[in-house]
């Protein structure tokens, strides 16, 4: 799973939770986990690692820092 979006979505509907839900959980505000399930990591508002290891941590995922974040070009 490569996208931030893609990994929240799934999640959310396996689970069965709403954005509230996270939310409540991880203390990050609804509109922010809308935005990152609708555009993930590159949309217009980008999570911080600390909303990351939030979500990880409430969703029990695995770090999600890797996933969410692009890869550094080796140079």
């Amino acid at each position: 799973m490569d996208d931030l979006s893609q990994l929240l979505q799934q999640t959310m509907r396996r689970r069965h939770l709403t954005p509230q839900a996270i939310a409540d959980k991880t203390g990050i505000r609804t509109p922010r986990i809308r935005a990152f399930a609708q555009d993930g990591a590159e949309g217009p508002i980008r999570p911080t690692d600390a909303e990351l290891t939030e979500l990880a941590g409430a969703l029990a995922l695995p770090a999600i820092k890797d996933t969410a974040r692009p890869a550094a070009a080796a140079t």
